[in-house]
């Protein structure tokens, strides 16, 4: 009951907008995709694992905006986080719509790190030139 309560407590947050101070990222997708080549930035994919394995986009990593929530609370994945995600690039979010993006950056950015959430979703970013990883 308590999780479902906090769970409820979260998106109505989000939905107020306290929670979601964030703006998608002004950078074109030119420049995303500049910056990427240029080992400058690092594309994490913020969907559930059962998406990504659906499909993803070429180099992306994986982390979900569940697990991302449970760093706020548990020092281990916040620990992971910190090894995993180098504070010295630019962190471009995606999602399958551009909300969840918009949600991890809140919570990557008062973490410290430089967080760029995409508008483009998952289908949009294949459209723009992202290429698909193969699987």
């Amino acid at each position: 009951m308590k999780r479902w309560f906090l769970s409820l407590a979260w998106w109505a947050l989000v939905a107020t907008g306290i929670a979601s101070a964030n703006e998608h990222t002004k950078d074109s997708t030119d420049k995303v995709k500049q910056n990427l080549a240029q080992k400058q930035a690092i594309l994490l994919d913020v969907r559930e694992q059962s998406e990504w394995d659906r499909g993803h986009l070429q180099d992306a990593q994986l982390l979900s905006l569940s697990e991302l929530k449970r760093a706020a609370s548990d020092t281990a994945v916040k620990e992971k986080l910190a090894k995993d995600l180098p504070k010295d690039r630019i962190i471009y979010c995606d999602c399958q719509r551009g909300v969840r993006a918009l949600m991890a950056g809140t919570l990557l950015e008062r973490l410290g790190y430089d967080v760029r959430p995409l508008a483009l979703g998952y289908d949009e970013l294949l459209e723009a030139g992202f290429p698909a990883s193969k699987k």
